[in-house]
């Protein structure tokens, strides 16, 4: 059986290149992104290796919270830190034998370059980085290769990267922008690192300048995170793991008791930070994954589509296999042999693609300026699980075709009545049940949502996660179509035929029958394209209905008639650039908004974003809506005003005195105020005094800045001057209303463009399903078509009803796409309103677009089968068995 298997496969093989095409680009995903996260571990420990390059460091002895915050201001960081520690401890730690040197490595975030051309040094989303190091105090990872170290605060050293990309030499000119302010500084070197920075630029200071620098960032300039121990046993050289412990365990037995601090490895230290930040980037692969098991999943419409038809045309074979004493299951071996053998073939391809994707990605990532240099290449795990992917979503597809190849009747197989068309009515109740559930699944979760004083008696249920609900309701829809989709063939075949039978009579007639005659193959390939045209449709409602919300927040509620933010939306503007807008003739109020990161409440960090600012936010920048207390004034008193979504899940009313803290201080604030309106969905806003109390002012990032401008004033003149203004700090935007409008859609755009080009791998598997169904469907009926010729039915007439088909299948699939995934949009917009998505929109011409393009994707799946057929001569076709 398995020499027939083989055969067939080899027979069958032309037949099998559309899913194999679509498992390798399935699996070519998988192992893409198992590629993709082994070439990002491998630059963090690259990076790691050079910017950590310490044989030991001395930190903390008593593990705490880490505090980092994401920006919505929450912990999420895995990573454990440490207690400071005194500055005055590398002091007694060079002392110790065996150290060549010990010192704090002080660096300084936040510095913008300038580059040849008088414009910043864009980077995609790497920092600009200030390290000290100097001729006596040299980086380890570090080699100068022109020029010399930077000496005093008017000179810098460049890695090679950064002088490229800034396009500056030795001896030039430039400026570097501080925190505190922009300074000219002159090129004093150039210098290479160990391994590539991944896009950041790196820039050396005099270590006397990076220590002032970071001071002036710091919370208490004599405490420090490190201090960095250069061990001499080498000549200078990295220690190895031994020396390292030895070294770190003479350290620790001169540490006095009162230091609260500990000696550890550098290799310690450094797989701790490597852990933290793969963490952290830990989401990404999980994400292309989705995107994959999507693809897969759309795959296994074709594989399945594909081996029912070659099962049917094989059918007389098998019933000779069994009348000669073949059983069941070795028929069913035969056909599963075949699957096997394609899903080899198609996951060796995947594997290659997936391996020349990350090629691809790194190179691209190259161009825009973000180099990663990590090893891409597959592991032998890779190339194991890709294998077993593309052979199990094979098999998984093949698997019902084989069965009914097994269980056919011989005698019935040869006379050729096998497989007769089943009644698609229980496949209709079940899958109407399915939608049926998912649609209460869906209603339950807006009425949990908008449920104020819970919606069951059961806690647990009304504290649930409404992504919970909402997940399960779109699997039971997407499945319930999937399985309801044949019985609405015929039904559906009629009402999209019916425009074509008005304009062909013939051709639109004929194609209108041949759906319905194979309801399930017919509802198979729609499913494929159904099941991404769903999930685009859906995304693409909620992304119009947030650029929508945000349209209506700033046209109803934004006073303020310019915004400032850092370039991109994702820096930090200098608190010497808020003080020069607020200098800006003409301006009346800016209001600062500025993140606090570390703050928890009652001793638990919130999912929510910290914020301090002005009491002007409520009065020349936002008017909130339906407020309980007066967040004006609660502001002014040094109050917390919280978003209403964040009260209700803390169970917080007005009054309520809360724990505030952070490592630096705790405070007992009052709830003052409960805002009702998107704009501070999901935030807490603390007053000054408080916020300074918490965090230290240097360490408050502000994130935008809204101006207000004095009654009467230009408004292009003042724009123009607040340009002006910040110009030297070279990344601040300011924006009147529209283009704040324009800015926050555009960042709404890019998203979705990532979201879409990944999504668009099911869309090409679904039309590849398209023109496979069709290649198989018309040579299942190559004497059908050859009958049509004999008796007078022009080419054209043949092509024009094989497009007819291809087209009404693909606009099957798109119609149900778009009805469930705007449906689960909308629901969405439901679900999240008081989160900031408080409008409905539909992108009607969107939904146009996609509809015109299933026309045209039929259209041109039908070229290559109508090719194929009209290949076949009339005689030749018509005596075809």
């Amino acid at each position: 059986m398995i020499k027939i298997g083989l055969r067939e496969a080899r027979s069958h093989f032309s037949r099998f290149v559309m899913s194999m095409i679509a498992i390798a680009l399935g699996v070519g995903f998988v192992v893409g992104s198992f590629c993709f996260r082994e070439m990002l571990n491998n630059q963090v420990d690259q990076m790691m290796a050079s910017n950590m390059d310490a044989d030991v460091y001395v930190r903390g002895d008593t593990a705490k919270s880490d505090g980092t915050s994401s920006a919505s201001g929450t912990s999420s960081s895995s990573a454990t830190t440490y207690n400071d520690i005194a500055i005055t401890l590398q002091n007694e730690v060079s002392t110790v034998s065996g150290v060549k040197t010990a010192k704090v490595p002080y660096s300084v975030s936040g510095l913008v370059l300038v580059g040849k051309d008088g414009n910043a040094v864009a980077t995609v989303g790497a920092p600009t980085t200030g390290i000290g190091m100097s001729a006596s105090d040299p980086w380890r990872s570090a080699t100068l290769a022109e020029g010399s170290y930077a000496s005093g605060e008017n000179e810098i050293a460049l890695d090679s990267y950064a002088a490229q990309k800034a396009d500056l030499h030795v001896g030039d000119s430039t400026t570097l922008v501080y925190p505190e302010g922009p300074r000219t500084v002159k090129v004093s070197g150039i210098f290479h690192t160990a391994n590539s920075q991944a896009g950041a630029l790196i820039i050396g200071l005099d270590p006397a300048v990076a220590k002032a620098a970071s001071d002036k960032l710091a919370e208490d300039p004599n405490q420090a995170q490190y201090i960095a121990v250069y061990g001499s046993a080498n000549g200078g050289k990295a220690l190895d793991d031994q020396q390292q412990s030895q070294l770190a365990d003479a350290i620790n037995a001169t540490l006095p008791s009162s230091s609260k601090a500990s000696a550890v490895t550098g290799d310690t230290v450094r797989d701790e930070q490597s852990k933290s930040i793969k963490d952290s980037l830990g989401f990404i692969q999980p994400l292309i994954l989705i995107f994959a098991i999507i693809a897969l999943f759309v795959g296994s419409f074709i594989i399945a589509n594909t081996f029912s038809m070659i099962v049917r045309e094989s059918m007389r074979g098998y019933a000779l296999l069994r009348s000669v004493g073949a059983s069941p299951a070795q028929v069913f071996m035969t056909v599963i042999i075949q699957a096997i053998v394609m899903g080899v073939v198609g996951s060796v391809a995947g594997i290659g693609l997936g391996w020349g994707m990350v090629k691809l990605i790194a190179a691209g990532m190259s161009q825009i300026g973000s180099p990663l240099t990590g090893a891409s290449n597959p592991t032998a795990s890779d190339i194991v699980i890709g294998l077993l992917v593309g052979v199990c979503v094979s098999l998984v597809g093949a698997a019902l075709p084989a069965r009914h190849a097994s269980i056919a009747p011989p005698l019935q197989a040869m006379n050729e009545t096998v497989n007769p068309e089943k009644p698609t009515r229980l496949r209709a109740i079940l899958g109407g049940v399915m939608c049926v559930l998912g649609i209460i699944s869906w209603v339950f979760t807006i009425q949990l949502t908008n449920a104020k004083d819970g919606l069951t008696p059961w806690k647990a249920v009304n504290d649930m996660n409404a992504g919970w609900p909402l997940g399960v309701g779109a699997a039971f829809i997407v499945i319930g179509f999937i399985v309801l989709s044949p019985a609405l063939v015929t039904m559906v075949s009629r009402v999209l035929g019916w425009p074509p039978s008005l304009v062909f009579p013939v051709t639109g007639k004929l194609a209108t029958r041949n759906l319905s005659r194979s309801k399930r193959r017919t509802a198979n390939t729609a499913a494929a394209l159904f099941v991404g045209i769903a999930i685009v449709s859906c995304l693409s409602v909620v992304a119009s209905s947030a650029k929508s919300s945000v349209s209506g927040i700033v046209d109803n509620g934004l006073k303020s008639e310019f915004v400032a933010m850092a370039s991109g939306g994702m820096g930090t503007i200098p608190d010497a650039g808020v003080d020069a807008v607020k200098d800006v003739k003409g301006v009346k109020s800016v209001t600062a908004n500025k993140l606090l990161q570390g703050v928890k409440f009652d001793g638990k960090s919130v999912q929510a974003s910290t914020v301090t600012t002005d009491s002007s936010l409520f009065t020349d920048v936002f008017t909130p809506q339906d407020p309980v207390g007066d967040p004006d004034q609660a502001l002014k008193d040094n109050e917390l005003v919280v978003a209403k979504n964040i009260a209700d899940d803390k169970s917080w009313s007005i009054g309520d005195t809360l724990t505030v803290s952070t490592e630096l201080s705790t405070v007992k604030l009052k709830v003052g105020a409960i805002t009702n309106d998107a704009t501070f969905s999901s935030s807490i806003i603390i007053g000054h005094e408080s916020a300074d109390k918490l965090v230290a002012p240097q360490m408050q990032m502000t994130t935008a800045m809204y101006i207000s401008t004095e009654k009467g004033a230009d408004l292009t003149t003042v724009k123009k001057a607040l340009v002006d203004a910040v110009k030297p700090y070279y990344i601040i935007s300011i924006m009147n209303q529209d283009e704040f409008k324009s800015t926050i859609s555009s960042m709404v755009d890019q998203i979705m463009l990532i979201l879409y080009a990944l999504l668009a791998l099911s869309i090409v598997i679904a039309i590849f399903g398209i023109v496979n169904t069709l290649a198989l469907s018309v040579s299942e009926r190559t004497r059908e078509i050859g009958l049509l010729r004999a008796i007078g039915t022009s080419k054209a007439q043949v092509r024009g009803m094989l497009a007819i088909e291809s087209s009404m299948i693909s606009v099957f699939g798109t119609i149900i796409g778009m009805l469930v995934g705007c449906v689960a949009g909308a629901v969405i917009q439901q679900v999240y309103a008081s989160q900031g998505l408080e409008k409905l929109d539909i992108p009607w011409l969107e939904l146009l677009v996609f509809l015109v393009m299933a026309i045209v994707i039929g259209v041109l799946a039908s070229l290559p089968p109508a090719r194929r057929a009209l290949k076949v001569p009339v005689l030749d076709a018509v005596s075809t068995d």
